[in-house]
């Protein structure tokens, strides 16, 4: 985390003038940070960095992605005790935010798991304005695809594009951009899946689809020997409650905009447990 965003989220929480932390004596305190729920937990780093910038010593044995238990202490703090208050919030949102997605991430791909060794759970860029690439380092710490992190990473031909200019002309103004990056065409029937994959595109994204629908799109790709060339992306109105369903289906990837606008905040604490008289 860099220091410029650190001090933005200090700016937000303390504003200019902190009464809250202030009115304690500032003696040094041991604090320890917990989750009141099991979890896989994501966020270290940040938290970690929040704490070093206040002056806080702070101790831990788990790393992103790691599972945790109902009540395993998370970090061990030593610091002043108003830099500890300061610090308290800003760093339990993002444990707890973070810790939900990674969370609801891992029980997507365990679901997965159970049907396909090679399918990714993706997530897209339906994320908070301003901590993007936290919640997408919180998807692949729960062992899902970030996907693009912004609009450079890759050409994504949406539907729009296609209305404004057609599928083969679009991917042929994305051919010219760079030969590093990949070309994704959404697509909303078989026979522009089809289209999109003789003219070459790297990616399919077959959108709002039903599973039935997907397999028969699957089984006319392979007819036309054209599965293998390239990589199929369902997409969609998918939910932890259907996401069997499409792992059935045998596409490379499942994105889901719901690990993140979905996902539900992780309880957890900070409990002062000493302190200096």
């Amino acid at each position: 985390m860099f220091i410029r965003e650190i001090e933005s989220f200090i700016e937000e929480d303390l504003g200019y003038d902190d009464v809250s932390c202030t009115i304690v004596p500032d003696r040094p305190v041991e604090a320890t940070v917990f989750t009141k729920e099991d979890c896989t937990v994501a966020g270290i780093d940040e938290a970690a960095s929040i704490y070093y910038y206040f002056g806080i010593q702070a101790e831990t044995d788990f790393k992103d992605g790691d599972r945790l238990s109902k009540g395993d202490v998370i970090f061990r703090l030593r610091g002043g005790a108003v830099s500890i208050l300061r610090a308290e919030r800003i760093s339990l949102n993002f444990l707890g935010h973070l810790s939900g997605i990674a969370t609801l991430t891992r029980n997507c791909t365990d679901i997965v798991r159970k049907h396909s060794e090679t399918t990714r759970v993706a997530c897209t860029r339906k994320t908070t304005p301003g901590i993007r690439k936290f919640e997408k380092l919180a998807v692949a710490a729960g062992g899902g695809d970030t996907h693009r992190f912004n609009l450079s990473d890759a050409v994504m031909i949406k539907d729009n594009h296609v209305k404004l200019m057609g599928i083969e002309a679009a991917i042929k103004a994305a051919r010219k951009t760079s030969f590093t990056r990949k070309i994704e065409v959404e697509v909303e029937s078989a026979e522009d899946a089809v289209f999109a994959a003789e003219l070459g595109a790297d990616i399919i994204m077959l959108d709002n689809m039903q599973p039935d629908e997907i397999k028969k799109t699957l089984s006319i790709l392979k007819e036309k020997e054209l599965r293998e060339s390239v990589l199929m992306e369902a997409s969609g109105g998918i939910s932890l409650e259907n996401l069997e369903d499409y792992a059935k289906t045998g596409v490379d990837i499942i994105s889901m905009g719901s690990l993140i606008h979905k996902s539900r905040w992780i309880d957890v604490s900070l409990e002062i447990v000493g302190y200096e008289a």
